[in-house]
């Protein structure tokens, strides 16, 4: 039964009922979803194999960085709304308002084009069913986890984060044996494979452009990695969970997304024309995860991985609602947004922001207009870059925070959990963040296969800046606040008070280690 909670500014808090093995696994396999098993495949046609492996290493060094800088931050400030609340903090409140409503809108688009993936996953196995059946009920499905609020999400996060990280192991085994020529007989790898692919049709395509155009969807496909830092408001003790959980990213960035696409690129051809964004314009874009074991006759195998895929996508359905809603709830705390959504109930739930967040889901249905298509791409766009204007602030903001905090007379030890890289890390992350934008903006200009794109293909590609512009511009008319001094920020209102007892023991236990093992200590 929902019973009466509270409108105010920010003193009812979400519930608190995450715990740790929730945070490790959001941190981890959140974000594995349709940009890594389906995405992949437009990257690998785009610019090969080669380009594959080295820009996901790049963006993985990006948002490594990205992660652990929030992490510092989320440790000491762990607030309702994250990391837009840390540009209000450190940078400029007009930034902070554009990066918040930012990231409300990404999400809202987002959660339709889940649906829609879910409805074509779902495809594969059936075509006589209409894809709004499909869209209808795993649109219920999200709705029906979304009532039990952030246990919910939690429990639902942990179960199918589990399930696609042994999915992705067994993959890779799988691949493993494959490269090697241990196929069925008959198969396409029932006799050694090694890395062939890599010379015929090459390790590399479409040159330069290429190169950058799989830059920018290796970016995109790490989109939901910032989540473990928004789930840290409703951990009950943050300061000694979220930094288990931030170590993590290190090991899904390594593992899951470097080992699992250099498997496909050794196993699926960048030519091959089942693949999403080949030069078949019919294309079902099916993914490589799916096409590889197909083409080896491992029978049922190929369902499986969809099934792995169809879980993914569903997961960042729920997750699109989840980050949209609490970042919508912390805005209208701060006077960002309209009252109404300051309402959380007794059991922690904030229900309009929830609502509204859900309410997107129903664009999931425009698609199947007959102009559809052209609607939906457009929707797109507006939130095509989004994520790296969030991870461009939670840099921009950390270097902020360090800055201030030597100003006013603190010191690193003050801080219970640091970032291994540092101010030094967060200037990598930025840098970085910048050049998948310039690769963007140059992919929007000079598309993959030659030519000049068209002024509509290139609006599409870019529309996003001028969205956070507008927004930046709106915040700064609201309120008439501008850019921060460092004597102006103001460093302890909601910080989080922590056992120093307990970190200096710690501490004290790890500077008694061999150095192996204190710099093992950092990644695990």
């Amino acid at each position: 039964m929902i019973t009466l909670g509270d409108w105010g500014t920010g003193d009812t808090e979400l519930d608190r009922s995450m715990k740790p093995r929730h945070l490790q696994m959001i941190a981890i396999g959140g974000s594995i979803g349709a940009g890594f098993f389906v995405g992949s495949g437009s990257a690998l046609t785009k610019g090969g194999p080669g380009s594959v492996l080295i820009c996901f290493l790049i963006a993985g060094v990006m948002i490594f960085n990205v992660v652990y800088a929030l992490g510092e931050l989320a440790v000491l400030y762990p607030v309702s709304g994250g990391f837009y609340t840390y540009s209000i903090r450190f940078l400029d409140p007009s930034w902070g308002f554009a990066m918040g409503w930012n990231y409300v809108f990404q999400w809202v688009i987002v959660l339709p084009l889940e649906l829609t993936v879910c409805s074509f996953t779902i495809q594969y196995w059936n075509k006589d069913i209409s894809v709004a059946v499909w869209i209808t009920i795993f649109w219920l499905f999200i709705i029906f986890i979304n009532v039990f609020g952030t246990l919910g999400f939690a429990e639902e996060e942990f179960i199918s984060s589990t399930f696609k990280l042994f999915a992705t192991v067994i993959f890779m085994v799988v691949a493993l044996i494959l490269i090697c020529g241990g196929g069925p007989e008959g198969g396409k790898y029932d006799e050694y494979w090694g890395n062939r692919l890599w010379s015929d049709p090459g390790a590399f395509q479409n040159g330069f452009r290429g190169f950058c155009s799989v830059f920018v969807t290796a970016a995109f496909a790490f989109s939901g990695t910032e989540l473990v830092g928004l789930a840290a408001a409703e951990s009950a003790n943050p300061a000694k969970s979220l930094p288990g959980a931030i170590k993590q990213v290190f090991w899904r960035i390594t593992l899951f997304y470097v080992l699992g696409l250099t498997f496909v690129g050794l196993l699926v051809s960048s030519t091959d024309e089942r693949l999403l964004n080949s030069a078949n314009p019919y294309a079902d874009g099916v993914s490589p995860f799916v096409l590889a074991p197909l083409d080896a006759h491992l029978y049922g195998y190929d369902s499986f991985m969809n099934v792995v895929i169809l879980v993914s996508v569903v997961s960042i359905g729920v997750s699109c609602v989840y980050g949209g809603s609490r970042t919508l709830t912390a805005l209208a705390q701060q006077g960002y947004a309209p009252k109404i959504f300051t309402y959380i109930d007794r059991s922690g739930r904030p229900l309009p922001s929830v609502v509204f967040n859900l309410a997107f889901g129903g664009l999931a249905y425009v698609r199947m207009a007959s102009s559809g298509g052209v609607v939906f791409d457009w929707l797109l766009s507006l939130s095509g870059l989004a994520a790296l204007f969030t991870w461009g602030s939670i840099c921009a903001a950390h270097i902020r925070f360090r800055a201030a905090w030597k100003a006013q007379g603190h010191t690193l030890d003050e801080i219970p959990f640091q970032a291994i890289g540092g101010v030094a890390g967060s200037w990598l992350g930025l840098f970085l963040i910048a050049i998948s934008l310039i690769a963007q903006l140059f992919v929007a200009i000079c598309p993959p296969g030659g030519g000049f794109a068209s002024a509509e293909d290139f609006f599409k590609a870019y529309l996003a800046l001028p969205v956070v512009l507008f927004f930046w511009a709106c915040g700064y008319l609201w309120k008439r606040k501008g850019f921060l001094k460092l004597s102006e920020i103001d460093l302890d209102a909601g910080r989080r008070e922590v056992d120093w007892d307990e970190i200096n023991a710690y501490r004290a236990k790890v500077a008694a280690w061999p150095k192996w093992r204190r710099w093992a200590s950092t990644i695990f």
